[in-house]
């Protein structure tokens, strides 16, 4: 048809571009959701270009078209730079990481604009409807300008079809993770976009930044359930049957603190507040067990591995990692999930034991608050030199507030931390440099945020990757594949420095190592991950599988087949080194407790000994033998969507400082 002959032929070009543009999206990145998804996806695309069309009516002429191409170039900018992102980070990016991202732009310019030329075709495409008009013009009839009349209709239909697509919300239930659930309540940023489209994400993400209080998760504290349903937390997030009250029982020893929540709940007013203090008082703490305390006094070095993965330990090239893992405590069902707004959340994870908040730095956000649980202030308190290092800009991720707060002298590039300045940097010359600080000092915690392993993977672009390319040269592997390895080769030199330097200062039989990694290696495309791991990716319970190190040299090994995360982490050490916590406060559990496992996922999907929770296609598959029913399975979407909640509003309110003040 030819355009002269279409009268609303603007109308067709701008609704058609921003239904071209959110497929796109969804093609390269997130998928197509169900039909009901879709539906309302439609709908709030078609508003939005209403919305575009009423604002390029106050053009005039012509002008009226090419506002039009201009407000349909910034949406391509939203699409675009969101598909770029996703494509890096397997993640869609929030109005605050976009606001905060100037750092990143001036560190890793290259980093960038690699991301953008893998992209670029795709790109080209996302903006053709754009510019095309200046390629038909001379085919283009003019734009009429809308009367007075025209514009009010315009109005009203923007007004209608919105409302439309709120109505539509509803057509497929208002249960957790439903459109519904996530239009109001909040979820993923991953999921959100998946089922509402990238604009009402958007939107509905920065509504949250501008009405921080009213957006606030609220907890929902359920009725105790059924004993009947196996495995429910029948009072909380963790139940602890040994604690039960019996003659003919002896009391077990519980890591709990002293708080009075029941006088808190009297005086507080706080509509957030006050469930979360009813909440925790449910909880049952963790019972102490024959692991409790059976490192206390030893020396801790705790390392949070820049993207260090199961498929990253070979044993003829890693031999360190390797016995480290398989002579330790080995963990086999271990897990570190990406999260949505940062990659440095996996470190606040495994630091602190709670759930990042959505919308923000959780990290930074926290460099103001009480953290009496923190590694650095639980082990500063009792007499430990405390230390921290990165080997990269210190500043980054303001982690030299966040750190410091944490109970650490922190160093790292620009403070004091002096290595070769090259990127990736090298995690050996960090330890060659840092060690001295601290080994003749005991009881001392040194705490490590390292860097070797971070993209791209290629033997060009990545230092260490070059560095020990010959290691891994007849890895049966891509080019790919054998550059992140090498990357962990420099982690395992790294290591290995530190076993011998310990070895030779007489403190090695005296020290508890423990690393873990922050994220998997989001640089690698499943491809690569799969031909490294010999295994396919079926869900993020695949992808994220990771290793655990806790190890003493000369220690008899162990095996943990139970479900793990990096959520688990800081109240095992805790009760590990026989140190005073709170179990009820922390979301993850001492794993040699009587805590049944709870694996979360940042799209809200979850593991538990019964079996994997997919979030986004709201489907449970039951491990072997075991045979849940819904009310467990509710009740355990109900424990993620509150362990979240109790994240956010420990984060936002101080609240360990209200709880616990000074005292610990």
């Amino acid at each position: 048809m030819n355009l002269r002959h279409l009268k609303q032929w603007l109308t067709v070009y701008t609704l058609g571009t921003l239904f071209l543009m959110e497929g796109l999206f969804r093609w390269r990145t997130t998928g197509f959701a169900g039909p009901t998804e879709l539906t309302v996806t439609v709908l709030f695309v078609t508003s939005w270009g209403l919305g575009l069309m009423l604002v390029s009516s106050l053009g005039r002429g012509r002008n009226r078209l090419k506002m039009t191409q201009m407000l349909l170039g910034l949406t391509g900018v939203l699409y675009g730079s969101q598909m770029v992102y996703y494509g890096a980070f397997r993640t869609v990016y929030t109005v605050y990481s976009a606001t905060n991202a100037f750092q990143a732009l001036v560190e890793f310019p290259s980093l960038i604009s690699g991301w953008v030329a893998a992209e670029i075709l795709w790109l080209g495409v996302l903006f053709l409807p754009v510019f095309l008009p200046f390629l038909m013009k001379k085919k283009l009839p003019a734009v009429s300008l809308p009367d007075r009349n025209r514009r009010l209709l315009l109005c009203l239909m923007v007004v209608v079809v919105h409302l439309a697509g709120v109505g539509a919300l509803f057509i497929a239930g208002s249960g957790f993770q439903s459109p519904a659930h996530l239009y109001f309540e909040g979820g993923a940023a991953s999921v959100k976009a998946r089922q509402l489209g990238v604009l009402t994400f958007m939107r509905l993400d920065l509504q949250q930044q501008v009405l921080r209080e009213q957006w606030a998760p609220a907890p929902s504290v359920p009725e105790p359930v059924s004993e009947s349903v196996p495995g429910t937390l029948p009072s909380g997030p963790q139940r602890n049957p040994a604690s039960t009250e019996r003659e003919d029982v002896e009391p077990v020893a519980q890591n709990v603190l002293e708080i009075d929540f029941a006088a808190l709940m009297k005086q507080e007013e706080n509509r957030l507040l006050l469930p979360m203090y009813r909440y925790f008082s449910q909880v049952t703490p963790t019972a102490q067990n024959p692991h409790t305390g059976i490192y206390e006094g030893y020396n801790l070095v705790m390392i949070t591995a820049e993207a260090f993965a199961p498929y990253g330990v070979v044993p003829e090239v890693t031999p360190t990692l390797y016995k480290m893992i398989h002579e330790g405590i080995h963990f086999t069902d271990y897990h570190v999930p990406l999260w949505d707004v940062s990659t440095t959340d996996g470190e606040y994870v495994a630091c602190t034991g709670l759930l990042p908040r959505r919308g923000t730095w959780s990290f930074s956000s926290s460099a103001g608050n009480y953290l009496p649980f923190a590694l650095g202030n639980q082990l500063g308190a009792l007499g430990y030199r405390t230390v921290a290092y990165h080997n990269h800009t210190y500043t980054y991720y303001d982690r030299h507030r966040s750190h410091t707060n944490m109970g650490y002298t922190y160093t790292g590039v620009g403070n004091g931390l002096e290595i070769s300045p090259v990127w990736p940097a090298s995690d050996l010359e960090m330890m060659e440099a840092t060690i001295p600080d601290y080994i003749g000092e005991e009881p001392f915690h040194a705490y490590y945020m390292t860097v070797s392993g971070h993209l791209n993977y290629t033997f060009t672009g990545n230092s260490m990757a070059h560095k020990n390319r010959e290691v891994v040269r007849d890895l049966p592997f891509s080019e790919e594949g054998r550059a992140y390895i090498a990357t962990q080769v420099e982690l395992d030199r790294a290591l290995e420095h530190l076993l011998a330097e310990l070895e030779k200062a007489g403190v090695a039989q005296k020290t508890l190592i423990v690393l873990s990694s922050d994220h998997f290696p989001y640089g690698l495309d499943n491809q690569t991950i799969e031909e490294l791991s010999g295994e396919s990716i079926r869900s993020v319970y695949d992808l994220f599988r990771s290793n655990l190190i806790l190890y003493v040299p000369g220690m008899t090994p162990e095996t943990i087949d139970s479900p793990v995360s990096s959520l688990d982490l800081l109240p095992t050490v805790s009760n590990l080194m026989g140190l005073s916590f709170d179990s009820r406060l922390l979301m993850g559990r001492d794993v040699f407790s009587d805590a049944p496992p709870l694996v979360i996922f940042a799209d809200r999907s979850f593991r538990t000994e019964h079996g994997f929770y997919d979030a986004r296609s709201g489907s449970f598959t039951a491990s072997a033998g075991q045979s849940p029913d819904k009310e467990y399975i509710e009740t355990m979407i109900q424990e993620v969507e509150n362990r979240f909640a109790m994240s956010a509003l420990i984060l936002d309110y101080d609240v360990y400082r209200i709880l616990l003040g000074e005292q610990k």
